[in-house]
């Protein structure tokens, strides 16, 4: 393994597990520590997040690893949570959403229309962020990913199968 030169970090853009892969049924673990290794993660996330175009949020189990951390970016809104938790707004609003997970599928969903999402940052630094539309939805989407819940859970019986079927590989 090469060093990388001083003052230079070298990001890996990691694989992204899909929807048929065990791991994303998983709940992950909450961060306890606060380290080098958390700080890698974010940027492996974000970088994996930035690879192709439209990606607005990435979980840590889309990559393999079972831990709460999420980092998004959307409409100049950029940044990460670790351990977040939501708080929800009653007012609901159906809109098109996709998974990485689940490439090229985009399927209508209810979600809240506001969140407050509630956290750390990859120092331990409190953090909270406050969203409406498409964020509240990217926070949401990607807070499921750390409880084991894929956004086709929250499809009814037939829609959800109709989704299964468009977004796995026949086996």
């Amino acid at each position: 393994m090469t060093t990388p030169p001083i003052g230079e970090t070298r990001v890996t853009v990691l694989p992204i597990r899909t929807f048929d892969d065990p791991a994303l049924r998983a709940v992950a673990e909450p961060v306890r520590d606060f380290d080098r290794e958390l700080r890698r993660l974010v940027k492996a996330l974000t970088a994996t997040m930035r690879a192709g175009a439209g990606r607005a949020g990435l979980a840590a189990p889309q990559v393999g690893e079972p831990l709460r951390v999420i980092v998004y970016d959307y409409d100049g809104r950029a940044g990460h949570l670790v351990n977040p938790r939501l708080e929800l707004s009653e007012r609901r609003v159906v809109a098109d959403e996709a998974c990485l997970s689940a490439p090229g599928v985009w399927w209508p969903l209810e979600r809240s229309y506001l969140v407050t999402a509630r956290g750390r940052d990859m120092f331990g630094k409190a953090v909270t962020v406050r969203a409406i539309g498409m964020l509240a939805r990217v926070l949401q989407h990607e807070a499921d990913h750390l409880d084991g819940v894929l956004f086709s859970d929250h499809l009814e019986a037939g829609e959800r199968e109709r989704f299964l079927a468009a977004a796995l590989p026949p086996s």
